[in-house]
Formats: structure tokens, sequence, C-alpha cells
């Protein structure tokens, strides 16, 4: 990739990195305009956070070198990144909640003869690069107290003030609302505009078409492949990224639900801190239908999906499932559910959904381990847990289809498949799932979608909880949204967009004005 009249803001020759066996890094070249938002994707394991890494300078690499400006620079640590003006807002944003704005942002760089005459100095700079920036903000905010979208511009004002004149954003919408989101790409055309580069790790392909001048591609380790954004296509890069054909939309007749499955009435939940996490969530699942859970990230989805499956007892309510009344001082733990023919595919496979260190073929049977189909009268039967292991790999196309292989050493896409063909082999009647194409690569999100619908198609009911919106829509067949632990809405997915269910994941959606102004 060449341009003979943009300077490079910074370029990277040859770099290699290796974690033992690992190649992570092969022999990168990279060369991204001053002034321009440059895009890296890539699928889950591609190496597109060793290279950030590398060259923000949490790691050195083994190979290659990097330059900025046109001068070689030698990033050994992030604070070499930073005297070299490259600054980094991490997917988990890095910040202190119970300090201010002001007090986030000059963290590490106090200055003058007193911290006062510091922090005055630092406050006229803040507030002048949060005018010249568009990125406003009461610099006297507490932290904890702003929402995610605020909190995130805290993050680049911090960027910006140690003087970063290179950006990175590390999937920088995974915890924002559509509306959020715009904003930050606005942000980002104004930081462009005033010479910053940026650089955007995503992998959501429609962001990355609409906010980027330029694309590059890994996969495997290597970079695969250099795009100008106006003259590709969403359908090419994901090609690019995984090396063959993928479908980008999901295939499925429309919903025949029936009898109710499942029923929760005013769910209530406190923390072990007194905080009410759940606030007398309402809903009905029935079989043959998908019913999405739209919020963002922390708005009680968690709660829900714990509270149905047993995992969390519920404080106040009760739930409806398999002739069963089940309510605080009648409970039913995980494994009882499970008997009653719920399954449950959590958020996070490595906390809740696996144990790494086991191979393949015992993580394929964990919460079933006591079925008869796996125990003999004294010592499990290692033989039908093998066979049955061989069944789902090639049926789920897990790779490699090794049942000794340690769990850990699978990719993420493979572990979610192992994860989530446990439970739908079990043939539940309920499904509860969730965020099930988290971390996962782009093939492999084609093929968990098919079996979603699949089950549905068997007359199951699914509980679909996702901070997608793209997967939340492609999937559903109902939608309820949740915010501040609560159901703000409830839409047919025929009726759902993005705009509306981004102003209600806000809770900012007003069904009259939204008529008046249509």
């Amino acid at each position: 990739m060449t341009n003979n009249t943009v300077p490079f803001a910074i370029e990277l020759r040859d770099i290699s990195k290796r974690f033992g066996a690992v190649q992570a890094n092969k022999d990168i070249c990279l060369q991204v305009p001053a002034g321009t938002i440059h895009g890296i994707i890539g699928e889950n394991g591609a190496g597109k956070s060793t290279l950030m890494s590398i060259i923000y300078g949490f790691y050195e690499a083994d190979t290659g070198f990097i330059e900025v400006d046109g001068k070689r620079v030698d990033i050994r640590s992030s604070q070499d990144a930073i005297d070299a003006g490259i600054g980094m807002v991490h997917q988990h944003f890095m910040l202190v909640e119970n300090f201010s704005v002001l007090e986030n942002v000059v963290l590490g760089t106090e200055g003058g003869a007193l911290l006062k005459g510091g922090m005055a100095a630092a406050r006229v700079e803040l507030q002048r690069l949060a005018k010249e920036y568009s990125l406003d903000i009461d610099v006297d905010a507490i932290v904890e107290e702003l929402p995610v979208g605020l909190q995130q511009r805290v993050e680049i004002l911090k960027a910006l003030y140690r003087g970063a004149r290179i950006l990175i954003l590390d999937e920088p919408t995974g915890v924002l609302t559509p509306q959020e989101a715009d904003h930050l790409f606005r942000i980002l055309k104004s930081l462009k505009e005033q010479g910053v580069t940026v650089l955007l790790i995503t992998h959501k392909l429609r962001e990355i078409m609409a906010s980027t001048d330029n694309i590059s591609v890994m996969r495997q380790g290597e970079m695969v492949a250099h795009r100008e954004t106006q003259h590709t296509n969403t359908e090419e890069l994901a090609e690019l990224m995984v090396g063959k054909k993928v479908r980008l939309t999901v295939n499925k007749d429309e919903a025949q639900p029936s009898d109710v499955f499942l029923s929760a009435k005013n769910l209530t939940q406190f923390d072990s801190q007194g905080v009410k996490r759940l606030k007398e969530v309402s809903l009905e699942l029935r079989a043959g239908e998908i019913l999405g859970i739209a919020g963002v990230s922390g708005n009680g989805q968690s709660e829900l999906l714990n509270v149905l499956s047993g995992i969390t007892p519920m404080s106040e309510g009760e739930i409806q499932f398999a002739g069963q009344t089940i309510t605080a001082k009648a409970p039913k733990d995980a494994a009882q559910m499970r008997d009653l023919k719920m399954a449950h595919v959590p958020e996070d496979r490595h906390k809740m959904g696996l144990v790494t260190g086991f191979e393949a073929y015992e993580a394929a049977i964990l919460g079933y381990h006591n079925s008869s189909a796996y125990n003999g009268k004294i010592l499990m039967n290692h033989k039908a847990m093998l066979d049955e292991c061989h069944v789902r790999m090639a049926d789920w196309d897990v790779r490699p289809p090794n049942p000794h292989l340690k769990t850990a050493n699978f990719s993420g896409g493979n572990q979610q498949k192992i994860v989530i063909a446990r439970e739908v082999e079990q043939n539940p009647d309920v499904l509860l799932i969730g965020q099930p194409t988290r971390g996962v690569d782009i093939g492999a999100i084609e093929n968990i979608h098919e079996q979603i619908v699949k089950l549905r198609d068997s007359g199951k009911a699914i509980l679909l909880v996702s901070v997608e919106l793209d997967e939340i829509m492609a999937l559903s067949d109902r939608i309820l949204v949740m915010f501040d632990g609560a159901v703000v809405g409830e839409l047919d997915a025929k009726d759902a967009d993005e705009r509306t269910l981004g102003l209600m994941m806000a809770n900012a959606y007003n069904k009259e004005e939204q008529g008046a102004s249509a």
C-alpha cells in the first residue's frame, strides 16, 4: 500500500512476534497516511490486539521496526509510545471511577510547583481540547456518574492531553448505544479534520465501511490485504478475513409460536450490597420463537439470565416453568432447572461455561455428567463420552475435531461451539443463550446462527441476550429492551430498527413523539 502525496503518520516494517510455538504476528507491514481513519479488521485471534500492543509498547516486537512521521522510534513501553505521540483508548476503560474527569485526565502527569497550579493549567488545556475536538464534557463531573459514551470521551481526552497525534481505538462501540456510536464517529471525523490519525480496530464491518478511509485485513497473524474503503464492500472484507465466502445474513422463515413454555412475573433481584439489579421484570416465552433481549451491557440482562437459569435466587416475583411455580421461598437451583429441560449458554464461556483445563470430551458434558448416558455401574463411561463428542464435533464443525485436546487450546469460536452443542444436544424445551457470538469468528457466527434458528424451528423456546443489535434484529422474532434493570419496551422484530432500539436502550423513546415526527 503506497501513497506518494500524504506522509505516513505511522509505518510498520516486517513486524513479527512469537509467543512460544504461536506466531502471533508475521512480517507485518503497514502504512497509515497522516490525518486518516484506518481500519484494522480480522477474525478473533488474527493478531490485531498483539499488533496494537506492540505499537503501544505493551509488547516488544521480535523483529522489524516502527516509524512515526518518517522517523524510526524504539517503543519498549507505553511511555515510549506516548512520547512518540501515540495514544490508546482501550476496550475496557482505564479510569478511576470516583475521580473527576479532570483528575482522571491529569493522573500521572501532574505538574507545576504546586499541584493546585498544575491542576489550574490542566483545566484550561482540557477545556481547550474539549472545545477544539467537539468532546464537550463537564471536567468536574465524577466519572462513575457519567454514561458510558461520556466515559469514552474522557479516555480520548486523556490521550489528547498527553499529546497523541495517533490514536488507537480498540473495539470502541462494544458498550455504546447506536446513537452514542454515531456520536463517537462524528468525534473521530472531527479529530481527523484536526490532523489526528486514527487506528480503528473493530469486528463490525458496517462501522468500518461507514467511518474509515482505508482498511487493512489480518488473517492468522499476517496482513493479507489493504483496501481503500470506497473501493470495497462488506462481502469482500468478510471473505478476506475468513479466507472463504461468508453469508452475512440469517435465513429464517417466519416464526410459528405456540404454547407458553416459560413465564416470569415481577422478577426482582437485589445484589449482595442491597442494590436492586432486576426491577419487576415480566415476560412470556413461547415454543417456536426467539425472544431477544436488547440493551447496553450492564442493564440487567446478565441478572435476568442468572435468575431464570437458577444460578442466582430471585428476591421477589415468580417463574412458571414445566408445571412448577418457582419463587424466592420455593427456589430451584441450576441443576434442578436442567432437570426440568432448561439449558443455559452463559455470557462468559470461560468463567461459567468451561473448565479450560478439561479435555474437550469432558467439557462437552459439564452439568450433565451425572446422566446415565455417561456413567457405568461404578466408573464414568469414557467410551460413550468420546463417541458422543466425536459426533458433536462433526455436526457442529468444531476444529480441530480432537476430543482429547484441552479446551483452552481451541479458538474462541470453537470453544463456543462446544458449549452451545452441549446445551442444544440435550434437547431442552427452553434455551437461555447469552452473547452467543461474543469473540467468535465470522465463519463460526454463521454456523451458530443456523443452529439457533434450527432449534426454534423444531419447536423450542429461545431467550437470546446480545449486545449486538445486528444479531438481535437478525435472529429475534420479538424483542424486549432493558434499561437499568427493567423492561422499558417491546417490539415485533419486523418493526424494529436500529434507531428505535437505540432510543429504547437509552430510555429516551417516546412513542407519541416518534409518531408525530414521522
